[in-house]
């Protein structure tokens, strides 16, 4: 069957993620043939041999430097021979109608140029950034001063991510998150691809801009993925603080040039306040914060497993999780006690979609979800709570 897709995976360093949104990948391909390409940014670890060993279907390059996001996709683009281009982040899975639904919309909008989805971290919280508006100088400092949090639905004040439009509903939008785009490769190669003179962050809006003001759309689909947001790139840190608003100070010096001095001014001030804001916030508050979760007696863990998981139970001993371990069959025998709880999703008897499905039906603002990778004996957590 003729291939369709051409999904991208830039890594660095993440080969169990990196791992699981392959095998989620390989599952999608089963609706909606396609090829897949990883370009390593020299991680300098054993990702590479790890996965070339697993995915002999895969086609691996390997830089000898970190390119950054920007100029490894266009490494990816460039080999591109298919309808659409998948650009995926090494952290995220996503289902077997993935692809299927995206796809489908793609082929009956010929305006499309980009597609995004409703993206949900691991334990099922929508993230907002999977919609977004153009920056500009009002949506700033709405979102700067708080006032899009005031009024999250309201189309004045709240445009920033676009919270007044229903997550559940597709919509036309302005910006979609590099984490998952869908794109048009014809299109694509039109506008150049991404623009690398963003390193990381900033390049996914650059892209979006330059499609819809090329008399194409961009839409957002209620298709749900994961994403462990913060796995690609530690958002805490102050260096991703620097390089992300540094980012959106090059978008709007290459987008709005003809804009009075003031303007700029006030666009380089708001950047450098949510600078010190990110500084403060990575340094104090959130270091603070793990403190206090610390101290907090280990929550309960359930093991979701219908036919036995003894070697779950047995790693989760070795961390010292001693008798707060219960298996259960399904996620409905979960107790509703207000509790923080872990929960361990075997995905050896689960698919991809059937674990998008189940952590989205179950989100609860104390239960913390995990996948157990029965091909490592691993449990692949990015927030196990103790």
């Amino acid at each position: 069957m003729m291939k369709r897709v051409t999904t991208i995976i830039v890594n660095y360093r993440l080969k169990y993620f990196l791992e699981q949104t392959l095998l989620s990948v390989r599952e999608a391909y089963q609706c909606v043939p396609g090829r897949t390409i990883v370009i390593d940014n020299n991680s300098g670890d054993d990702s590479i041999p790890f996965l070339k060993e697993r995915f002999p279907d895969v086609t691996f390059i390997c830089n000898n430097e970190n390119l950054g996001f920007a100029k490894a996709n266009n490494q990816g683009f460039d080999l591109a021979d298919t309808d659409y281009i998948l650009v995926l982040n090494p952290d995220t899975i996503i289902g077997k109608d993935t692809l299927k639904e995206t796809v489908e919309w793609m082929d009956s909008h010929e305006k499309c140029a980009a597609i995004g989805v409703k993206m949900i971290d691991g334990n099922g919280n929508f993230l907002p950034e999977s919609k977004r508006s153009f920056p500009s100088i009002w949506n700033s400092f709405c979102k700067l001063f708080g006032l899009s949090a005031i009024f999250p639905k309201s189309r004045i004040f709240a445009r920033y991510h676009m919270k007044y439009l229903d997550e559940n509903q597709a919509h036309k939008v302005d910006v979609l998150a590099g984490a998952f785009m869908l794109l048009r490769t014809s299109i694509v190669k039109q506008v150049k691809g991404f623009d690398e003179d963003f390193f990381m962050y900033g390049e996914d809006m650059d892209l979006s801009y330059r499609m819809a003001t090329n008399g194409r759309e961009n839409y957002y689909l209620p298709t749900p993925i994961i994403h462990y947001k913060g796995e690609c790139t530690k958002t805490e840190s102050m260096n991703y603080v620097k390089i992300f608003y540094e980012a959106m100070h090059i978008f709007y010096c290459k987008h709005y040039p003809g804009r009075s001095f003031i303007s700029r001014i006030f666009v380089s001030s708001a950047i450098f306040l949510r600078m010190c804001i990110g500084a403060v916030t990575s340094t104090i508050i959130k270091p603070l914060k793990l403190k206090l979760k610390k101290s907090h007696k280990s929550a309960n863990t359930y093991i979701i497993s219908k036919n036995g998981a003894a070697d779950i139970e047995a790693i989760l001993l070795q961390e010292g999780f001693n008798d707060k371990i219960f298996h259960i069959a399904d996620a409905t025998n979960i107790p509703d006690d207000n509790q923080p709880k872990n929960i361990i999703i075997d995905d050896r008897e689960f698919s991809y979609q059937e674990i998008i499905n189940l952590i989205m039906k179950n989100s609860e603002a104390k239960r913390f979800y995990h996948i157990y990778s029965g091909r490592n004996n691993i449990i692949i957590s990015p927030k196990r709570q103790r």
